[in-house]
């Protein structure tokens, strides 16, 4: 008989995000559906979700905010990884891209709501601490 080998979660479950601006220099924050299941219900987020099994981050995130959003991003660039510790787990890939259009435009797939805000209305929303953390070190490296 051989020992019971307990179910373990994918080495490396993976994830994308994207950090969406405007000309204004707002960000782009989706409102996660009020589900228990998904991680972080009811919370302000930025466009994403989990790798499929064999696809890279990149082609996730173009995906995701096709899926999400029908959002097809201007000068999308990788950034940097986050670990989400307190969510799902998943080593995030942060993406940084520029898009012109408004809010109102894109077919809401997913969650509540779209909706641009400037930096600095950022602190009164409820974000994850791993997003919030990756769009934080993302303004600042942008020009003022």
């Amino acid at each position: 008989m051989h020992p019971q080998i307990p179910a373990t979660e994918p080495a490396s479950a993976r994830g994308a995000v994207a950090i969406i601006t405007n000309r204004r220099g707002q960000v782009l924050l989706h409102l996660r559906d009020d589900l228990p299941e998904i991680a972080w219900p009811a919370h302000w987020a930025v466009l994403g979700g989990g790798c499929d099994p064999g696809e890279s981050p990149a082609d996730t995130i173009i995906r995701e905010l096709d899926e999400e959003a029908g959002l097809i991003p201007e000068n999308l660039t990788e950034l940097f990884e986050i670990t989400d510790h307190r969510g799902a787990g998943q080593i995030v890939t942060f993406f940084a891209a520029s898009w012109g259009g408004d809010e109102s435009d894109l077919l809401l797939a997913e969650g509540v709501k779209l909706q641009f805000f400037a930096p600095d209305y950022l602190d009164i929303l409820t974000i994850p601490p791993f997003i919030r953390n990756g769009i934080y070190r993302h303004l600042a490296t942008m020009p003022s």
